[in-house]
């Protein structure tokens, strides 16, 4: 019995040696096959790369000039001041034009609807601007503005609604749909408005029925159902002689970097010593702003001012400090912020005024409208580190002009109206187009061309 169980304890060691080992192998082979890569199988789903079809090239203009108050019966009617006289032209030729109708004028008008239809996969380049003189006994000066998309998001940056002020939010509505558009009003008095605009049809508010009691009104412009296009139509009386009208465009969103060519300063008349001033405002947050003004075809600081804002809270910063003469003025803050400058000739009646507004970068070829007006220029801005090239060609054919613009520096040519133009720079560019004559002001920005249609993938 002594032999059996030697034996069987031997036995039984054995297994528990070769147990051990082979629970230790096991350990080995998992953290191995752990960290050891291993074969995988990918599936990948199907896809094509697609370039959407682009759509129609569509402008919005501003169409008749309205005058309200002409009826003492009747002081809130609008009435036709004038009609304007239109600058356009494509690449693809004749723009189709629409009329849409403007049922809120007593006596009937119109604006107009531009179209340029694609050709082949790219929408055609399209530029139209509208301008108008006048010199009634209760409105005076010249207004200039371009035709622009309609958009469902924008910004009223200008206006007024003190003494003497008649300013109106112009509501275009190009759509074949109704559209619902909510106005929101900013400043020292915060009020909201909605008003229905039906399809293709232009209607206007008034401010002070939105904004009444509000130093600097800001007025946010959103729409469903169908874009608008919203612009903002002043006029100013000083005492009972008519000082001055305007056109400004909508901003479509604030901005971190904003450029603003074109602006004048003018020799201060009487009570005029603000004659020019940056309205500035930070929607969302506080912020820090830094105004920056450069002599036109000078890279050189000719003023910095550092403006703390309040979230919400409109301001404004004179620039009467600086000599007369022609400004770019640059605007960085830490946080986007709207921004536009309020230039104005003199104190005295007749005399007129213009809201500056942001020029965006331009980066490729564009089309400049030049309509009727005084002494046309075009304003070039290079906010690069690089010298640009700018070639400014007719459409209707001559010979092509090379402009050079320095780094950090801006340059201006005369240009011919109603005449349209190619412009085209060597490298990114900020460009606004300025009218200036005793008692007649304009400015306005170029804007880029609608956007290349951008390839998307698609997974069936």
């Amino acid at each position: 019995m002594s032999g059996t169980r030697a034996f069987r304890a031997a036995a039984t060691g054995a297994r528990l040696v070769t147990g051990a080992i082979v629970a230790g192998a096991c350990v080995v082979a998992v953290v191995f096959g752990v960290t050891a890569s291993w074969p995988s199988v990918e599936h990948k789903p199907a896809s094509a790369e697609v370039t959407p079809l682009p759509g129609d090239t569509v402008l919005v203009c501003n169409g008749d000039f309205r005058a309200i108050g002409r009826d003492p019966a009747n002081p809130f009617q609008m009435v036709t001041a004038g009609s304007p006289a239109l600058s356009a032209a494509g690449s693809s030729g004749t723009a189709d034009s629409t009329p849409l109708v403007a049922d809120d004028l007593a006596e009937g008008g119109s604006a107009q609807r531009l179209v340029g239809e694609v050709e082949g996969r790219e929408a055609p380049l399209l530029a139209a601007t509208e301008s108008i003189s006048l010199a009634a006994e209760d409105l005076s000066g010249l207004a200039a503005a371009p035709c622009r998309p309609a958009s469902q998001d924008s910004w009223i940056v200008g206006g007024s609604v003190q003494t003497g002020a008649e300013d109106l939010i112009v509501l275009t509505n190009p759509g074949v749909v109704p559209s619902t558009v909510t106005l929101v009003a900013h400043g020292s008095v915060r009020a909201s408005r909605t008003v229905i605009v039906p399809a293709e049809s232009q209607s206007a508010v008034p401010l002070t029925s939105l904004a009444a009691g509000s130093d600097l009104p800001m007025v946010h412009v959103t729409a469903t159902g169908s874009p608008v296009r919203a612009v903002l139509q002043s006029s100013l009386t000083r005492t009972l002689d008519p000082a001055g009208v305007d056109l400004q465009d909508a901003v479509s969103a604030p901005q971190q970097h904003a450029v603003l060519p074109g602006v004048r300063l003018f020799e201060t008349q009487g009570d005029s010593g603000d004659s020019t001033v940056v309205r500035l405002m930070s929607p969302d947050a506080d912020a820090q702003a830094v105004v920056t003004v450069n002599a036109l075809g000078s890279a050189a600081i000719a003023g910095t001012f550092d403006v703390p804002l309040t979230a919400g809270t409109p301001t404004e910063l004179s620039l009467s400090a600086l000599s007369p003469g022609e400004y770019t003025v640059r605007v960085d803050s830490d946080t986007p912020v709207l921004s536009a400058v309020r230039q104005q000739e003199g104190g005295g009646p007749r005399d007129d005024f213009a809201w500056v507004m942001p020029a965006p970068e331009i980066d490729d070829e564009v089309l400049a409208a030049v309509p009727l007006g005084p002494a046309p220029r075009l304003v070039l801005v290079n906010t690069a580190d690089a010298d640009v090239t700018v070639q400014v060609e007719p459409v209707t054919g001559g010979d092509p002009i090379d402009v050079d613009v320095a780094a950090g520096s801006s340059s201006s040519i005369e240009v011919r109206p109603r005449t349209v133009y190619s412009v085209k720079g060597s490298g990114p560019i900020h460009a606004s187009v300025t009218m200036t004559d005793t008692g007649a002001l304009a400015v306005w920005p170029l804007w880029p061309a609608a956007g290349t249609q951008q390839s998307i993938t698609v997974y069936p």
